[in-house]
């Protein structure tokens, strides 16, 4: 789907609600004020490089694939990320493994260009991989905003998911050039509680609000969605995976927690544009 729609740049969002502070298993002093914007490349890398396949050579199998990007995918996920750090403290810190992979020391070269040549105001910076796993859990608040390719962004993504404590609470944005872009919860479909009425819809709503502000350009109405949010935490409404124990709030499901939701919305006022 990704290919045939031309969505090349994930978005992922990992912010923590000081609501939900006590959800992360990571310490509040290391977690609060967490808001880092993950920008992963969807559609190259090793995940859809050719050659692939199992071969038999000299009489065993041998597996391979094949990490591979062309110039013109980095340039146009460097200027979605760009772009998406101006819109935000203005950092950007681009992972590769230059010191090891050469696909990583053009993915470092190309990265420095465009965002040296059209983004004057972002600060840039680089880490290797496997510092940036180390530095998301020890010191997350000095990222900003990531960009990283296919798989490394794969893993980094889920990483920085779980500092906000479940993946109930987080969005995501698939877009691409033109034309409509995908926005769905971080999580899967949850086959095991299906029709339980125990899955948590704020995902959900929030992959709404970047819809608004990525594909609609309704940032306004998206700041709504993320207001009434907000405000049915403040109300003390939890479902199950967000509901600690002895934290004195309300186990609500999947339905009672969107109409809680639409509740607060109705009851927001709008500014009359004349």
């Amino acid at each position: 789907m990704r290919k045939e729609m031309g969505l090349f740049a994930n978005l992922r969002p990992a912010k923590v609600l000081p609501q939900l502070i006590d959800a992360s298993t990571l310490k509040k002093e290391i977690v609060e004020g967490v808001d880092v914007m993950c920008v992963r490349e969807l559609t190259g890398d090793v995940y859809f490089g050719t050659p692939k396949g199992i071969d038999v050579v000299d009489g065993e199998r041998v597996g391979y694939n094949n990490m591979i990007y062309r110039e013109g995918e980095i340039e146009r996920i460097a200027r979605v990320a760009g772009d998406v750090a101006s819109k935000r403290g203005g950092k950007l810190c681009s992972v590769d493994k230059a010191n090891v992979l050469d696909v990583s020391q053009l993915w470092r070269d190309v990265v420095t260009d465009i965002i040296t040549k059209e983004f004057s105001d972002v600060e840039l910076s680089h880490m290797y991989v496997d510092n940036a796993a180390m530095q998301l859990i020890r010191w997350p608040k000095q990222f900003d905003t990531i960009v990283t390719g296919n798989i490394f962004g794969d893993i980094l993504s889920d990483e920085a998911s779980m500092l906000v404590g479940s993946l109930g609470m987080l969005p995501s944005a698939s877009i691409g050039e033109s034309g409509p872009g995908v926005f769905e919860p971080c999580h899967g479909s949850a086959p095991d509680i299906a029709g339980e009425d125990k899955a948590n819809p704020l995902a959900l709503i929030l992959s709404a609000a970047m819809m608004l502000t990525y594909d609609l350009d309704r940032a306004e109405e998206a700041a709504l969605l993320e207001t009434a949010v907000e405000a049915v935490l403040d109300e003390g409404l939890r479902t199950a995976d967000i509901k600690q124990e002895g934290d004195g709030c309300t186990l609500v499901g999947c339905i009672e927690m969107g109409q809680a939701v639409a509740a607060q919305l109705e009851k927001i006022e709008v500014p009359v544009q004349v």
